[in-house]
């Protein structure tokens, strides 16, 4: 499914609503969530047939709400663009702030960078759970992706896990532990493989602090309490581990 669908299946009643309606929704995606300046007819009937709806006649349709008293959508060297009451009233509704596009479209520009289809499917889960505000969720959910990034990064060398190896035959004898597939990661706690990949210098100091801080806001996010995890806070968590540990570990 792809993002412009997924953004529909989860509004009620879409393939309900008018054609203007609709008309409006889309062109809100387009400015908010691709993040294109303006928008034409072609673009738009692309947009309903991506989401399975008829087009309206947008020769006809797309003056007419140029024209409308107050407009609902402005004209611009041949495009259009929203209004700025419409503009404004949809972003309420759906979610248009500046932090959650970005983040958004952080996670959805993803996919590119996660061949492995076990890290797209806890991309998916987050982007979901980003999406109606369940925030602890989507924190527990990406920091679920970084870590199952890291420990694929580490196998992929086999210099990485050698050094790995013998940093836990010093550091963890009593464990008996030699790792060699990805389920032998489960023998080490989370906090433990961090600071062994710390220790042996195949993670820098940068990249270890926000593994750890990390890690201590996803349990703060997993473990019940009355904490209340806001947006800031998810978006924080979010971009960190996007930008400075998966974009990273190539």
């Amino acid at each position: 499914m792809s993002e412009i669908s997924d953004f529909t299946a989860h509004i009620n009643g879409f393939y309900k609503k008018t054609a203007v309606e609709q008309l409006l929704i889309l062109a809100w995606f387009t400015e908010a969530r691709q993040q294109k300046a303006s928008f034409d007819g072609a673009h738009l009937r692309n947009c309903f047939k991506e989401v399975g709806a008829a087009a309206p006649d947008m020769s006809v349709y797309l003056p007419r709400m140029a024209t409308k008293k107050p407009p609902q959508i402005v004209k611009e060297k041949g495009s259009y663009r929203l209004s700025g009451v419409v503009r404004r009233e949809l972003d309420k509704r759906y979610g248009g702030n500046a932090n959650t596009i970005t983040i958004t479209k952080a996670l959805a520009d993803l996919p590119a960078s996660l061949p492995d289809m076990t890290e797209r499917a806890f991309l998916s889960e987050a982007l979901s759970c980003y999406k109606v505000k369940a925030y602890r969720a989507s924190i527990v959910m990406v920091w679920n992706l970084a870590y199952d990034h890291l420990i694929r990064w580490v196998m992929a060398d086999g210099d990485r896990l050698n050094k790995l190896n013998e940093a836990i035959s010093t550091q963890y004898a009593k464990k008996a532990v030699e790792v060699r597939e990805l389920e032998h990661f489960e023998w080490l706690k989370e906090s433990e493989l961090i600071e062994l990949l710390f220790k042996t210098r195949i993670l820098d100091k940068t990249m270890v602090q926000t593994l750890k801080d990390k890690l201590g806001r996803r349990n703060l996010a997993a473990h019940p309490s009355t904490l209340h995890i806001t947006q800031f806070q998810a978006d924080e968590a979010i971009h960190d581990l996007v930008n400075n540990v998966i974009l990273r570990l190539k």
